[in-house]
């Protein structure tokens, strides 16, 4: 690879007969999973939204398991087999991962129930905007005036009891690769209003591509669109694979600061990738 991997291009794709036949039935497929789970979705969202507000457990006890159930559907549509090392943490917590694509949204969600952290334009993306406003991911912006804002409103939802998950590289990636951490939404975890601080749970994602693709098949960067890459997963031949990597969760009190805490998830994210080294 030449260049920067953010200008690196995937080899151009010239769909066959085969290929527009799986993408137009596992489409059909998969169409018919989100829709089905949205309809029912929606108006158990409704019925959790009433008298949840004063009770410290999980906000989503309906809908995180329909959520979680599309996924995993979603997943065997799409050929892609998830296998996972470790246990993801039972109390009330924190998770942070690598980021590759959209798809880790669909890999994540089939294996925990979370509630997720995003960058504000995401709620406007076609799709994907719908269905993340739907699911109640919690929505940031990375303007700096609205840091202290953003810290206490993450604050409030471990609070009252959510789990939630973000990707602290701000961006996605080739699949190759773990960039740096950025330490912004990590001060979360030390604001004084916490009374219980939650442990956080690094967890690593590895995507193995299918025989004879190119190895960054999973990944979604650059320019590239939603519907480009669904279409081209959707007629992939062969099986894919993902391994989710839960790694011990770390105490708040043990790190100094959000920077330490920081690095210490993203040393513990690429001890477990085999890209863990490549950063630019």
């Amino acid at each position: 690879m030449t260049g920067s991997w953010i200008d690196a291009r995937l080899p151009p794709w010239q769909p066959g007969l085969s290929d527009r036949l799986r993408l137009a039935w596992r489409g059909s497929l998969l169409l018919a999973v989100v829709l089905g789970g949205f309809v029912l979705f929606v108006p158990l969202r409704a019925v959790e939204a009433v008298g949840l507000t004063r009770v410290r457990r999980p906000a989503r006890p309906l809908t995180g398991r329909i959520a979680q159930a599309v996924c995993r559907l979603a997943l065997r549509i799409l050929n892609l087999r998830p296998s996972r090392k470790g246990q993801p943490q039972s109390a009330p917590g924190a998770f942070v991962a690598n980021h590759s694509g959209w798809l880790d949204v669909f890999v994540l969600n089939a294996a925990l129930r979370v509630t997720f952290v995003a960058k504000a334009e995401v709620a406007g993306w076609p799709g994907i905007g719908v269905l993340a406003r739907a699911t109640g991911t919690l929505f940031i912006t990375r303007k700096g005036t609205e840091a202290r804002r953003q810290q206490a409103q993450l604050a409030r939802r471990l609070s009252a009891g959510d789990a939630l998950l973000f990707f602290p590289e701000g961006t996605s990636t080739d699949a190759l690769r773990v960039l740096p951490f950025k330490s912004t939404l990590f001060a979360a975890f030390f604001d004084p209003a916490l009374q219980e601080p939650p442990r956080v749970q690094p967890v690593t994602v590895v995507y193995h591509a299918p025989p004879g693709c190119d190895p960054r098949h999973y990944g979604w960067w650059g320019d590239m669109t939603f519907a480009g890459h669904l279409a081209r997963l959707l007629a992939t031949p062969g099986a894919g694979r993902v391994e989710v990597i839960f790694h011990p969760a770390l105490a708040i009190a043990d790190h100094a600061d959000r920077k330490a805490l920081a690095l210490r998830c993203e040393a513990a994210v690429r001890s477990a990738h085999p890209g863990g080294q490549i950063t630019d």
